[in-house]
Formats: structure tokens, sequence, C-alpha cells
């Protein structure tokens, strides 16, 4: 099985499978010397943790991050060798799928694996499954960390925008949203009401056996100018494949996104200019979501990521299964009803690991600091 690394300067490889001894992630490319928080990567890891709320599956992991290598044993700073990252799992019921070893499960990966390898791991789908994003969660809270050390600004803050048709756009001012506010209610929509409701209709579809989807949001402060390659490395890109990635996502919108026809050129363009302080360059609006021709502009990083229902649901569905057989298949077992809530660490992590990387490559191009951040650029 190929492609289960991602970046090029900063790489992460992610192993595991959801029923089998322990998932995780091996991170090449980390800079020494970086004095590592291991209870900030556990408190990430915590965010994403299943069985937080009664909003999210009840499949009970304690989600506790061990370090196989990679870290001074007495300093705890980083060796710039490989940082192997595991979490072990404990809460595995295979018995639950065991109706399930011959039957495709409508819209999971179950009929693609098979396909394609002739094989599956059938037992919670394997790296198909949602717990894979464990070790990205571990490996973007070690490069959270690493991006913070060199530009304290920068917050990386995601929510829970919409659920189904609760749409709590047009009441958030997104330049305001912190984690906290976010954290502060299991929907992770910061917005008190619009929680509320989006919690009785996830509680109600949960009731009812079915799933529902929706928007995150995501907004970085305290990006430099300058990250992201020319062509087919866009800042953009790269962010936009590290979100397809993800189990559910299945579209990303920059900036004005879709409602960018709605305006005319002249409208949508974003105007430069200078704020005083000769290395604070901004644009009067920011419709590009801070990226232009793949390259960040040093405003807010601004994108949504539309996430499918959940595909399990506890309702009857036809389907079909490995020997030709149409079958109905009744779904069992432990489920988030919603996945949005426990996206929102997935989507932060995602987004430092494209952002460590894409550092770590302009670094290396031209070196620390660049032009971008010296000021006015001259001729």
């Amino acid at each position: 099985m190929a492609s289960n690394s991602f970046g090029h300067a900063f790489r992460v490889t992610t192993f595991g499978e959801s029923h089998g001894p322990a998932v995780g992630c091996v991170i090449d490319g980390c800079p020494p010397n970086h004095a590592l928080d291991l209870a900030a990567v556990q408190a990430f890891l915590s965010r994403r943790r299943p069985g937080q709320s009664k909003l999210v599956t009840p499949r009970d992991e304690e989600d506790k991050v061990e370090v196989l290598s990679g870290l001074d044993l007495e300093s705890g700073k980083t060796l710039g060798t490989p940082i192997c990252l595991v979490v072990r799992n404990q809460d595995q019921r295979s018995s639950s799928y065991d109706d399930w070893h011959h039957i495709y499960r409508p819209s999971h990966a179950d009929f693609g694996y098979d396909a394609k390898y002739g094989i599956r791991a059938w037992q919670g789908g394997g790296r198909s499954s949602a717990r894979e994003t464990v070790g990205r969660v571990a490996a973007g809270a070690v490069a959270e960390q690493v991006l913070t050390a060199r530009f304290p600004t920068l917050r990386i803050v995601a929510w829970v925008e919409r659920v189904h048709r609760l749409d709590a756009r047009g009441d958030i001012d997104p330049l305001t949203v912190t984690r906290e506010a976010v954290d502060g209610h299991p929907t992770r929509c910061p917005h008190a009401q619009h929680a509320a409701a989006m919690e009785t209709a996830i509680l109600a579809a949960k009731k009812n056996g079915d799933s529902l989807g929706g928007y995150l949001r995501l907004l970085v402060h305290g990006v430099p100018p300058g990250l992201g390659e020319p062509v087919f490395d866009k800042l953009d890109a790269l962010l936009a494949q590290a979100f397809l990635s993800l189990p559910a996502c299945k579209g990303v919108e920059v900036g004005s996104g879709f409602s960018g026809p709605e305006l005319t050129g002249l409208e949508h363009n974003d105007h430069y200019r200078w704020d005083g302080d000769p290395k604070a360059m901004s644009t009067s609006t920011n419709r590009s979501g801070g990226i232009q021709g793949g390259i960040s502009n040093g405003m807010p990083l601004d994108l949504r990521l539309v996430f499918k229902p959940t595909a399990t649901v506890l309702k009857p569905q036809p389907s079909a299964d490995d020997a030709g057989n149409n079958v109905d298949l009744q779904a069992k077992g432990r489920h988030d009803p919603c996945v949005l809530p426990r996206a929102v660490p997935i989507v932060e992590a995602m987004t430092a690991l494209v952002l460590a990387d894409c550092w770590l490559r302009q670094r290396g191009q031209v070196g620390d600091p660049w032009p971008g951040l010296d000021g006015p650029l001259k001729g």
C-alpha cells in the first residue's frame, strides 16, 4: 500500500489500523534542538479523542501518546532524527463487524480496497477509518510547536460553521474566534445559540440511527508572506490535498471560493496597502483567502471545508457482498453521528503540517529570514 506519507521537508508517515494494536506516525525533517512540549501534544490528541461527549462515538480510547524515538532523553529536545509517536488502541470491538466481513458498506472504502488489493481490513475499516488520523494529529501538534517557535503570532483556528441546514456563518466574526471559544461547546461551534441548535440536531439524528454533515471554517493568523511554491505545489493546492485526504471531506473553498463569480473583477480584487509599519503589507479585503499565485501574502488564510454525513448509519440499507449477491445490511457498532466536532483538531493539525513543510522548504531555498520578512521589497 503506497501513499502513507505526506510532505517534503517536514515529512510524516502514519501507520496502523483501526482495530490493530496501535496507530501513530514517524516524522522526518523536524529541526533539532526544539524543546517539545509533550503535554501540548497530548492535549491536541485529546481534542480529537473518541468518547469525549455524547455527540461523538462512544469508543473509549485514552489516546495516550508514547515517544519511541527522536527526543533527547535528558532535555526532551528534538534530535533531528526521525520522531516516532505511537498511540495504543485499547477499545476495539471487532465482533461488531463480523456480519460485514463479506458485505460492502454503502459509501465506505470497502469495495475500493477489495478492487485494488484483493484484501481489506474489514474490522473497523483498517486504514480507511478516521482512527488513522491519530497519527496526523500527533504530527500536527509537533508541527504547530515548531511553527510558533519561529512565528509566535501564528494561530490556527478551525470551527464548525454549519451542521446540515443550520448555518452560523452570518453570526460569527471569523477574525475574533479563538480555540478556547470553539472548545467551549461539544459541537465546536463558537456561537452559543447556533451550537445548541446543532447539538439538538446531531442528537436527533443519532437517536434516529442517521447522521449529518456540514461545513468547517478555518482561519490562520500570522502567516508570513512567501509560503508556497509556484505552479504545482501552490499553498492552496497543498492545503486542499491535505484536507481532501481526510475521511469524509468532500470539498475545499479558499477565500471567496464559489461565491467569487457573483462579483466583478474590480469588486473581487484585494487591493494592497502599506499600513505604516515598513514590514506590514496588507490588503483592503481578503477574498483571496490569504493566498495569491499559490503563495501566502501575509493576510489570514481563510478556507471552508465540506464534510459529508457519516457513512455508517444504523438504519437497514440495501448493499452487495463479495460473492455477487444483493443483500440487506443492518449496521451496528460505535460511530460518530456527525464527524464535524472531532474534525476540527484534525483540520488544524493538517494545516500545521502543510505550513511547517512550506516554511522549511522556503528556508532551504532562500534562508531565514527571507526577503518577504525584511520589509518593502526592493527592485
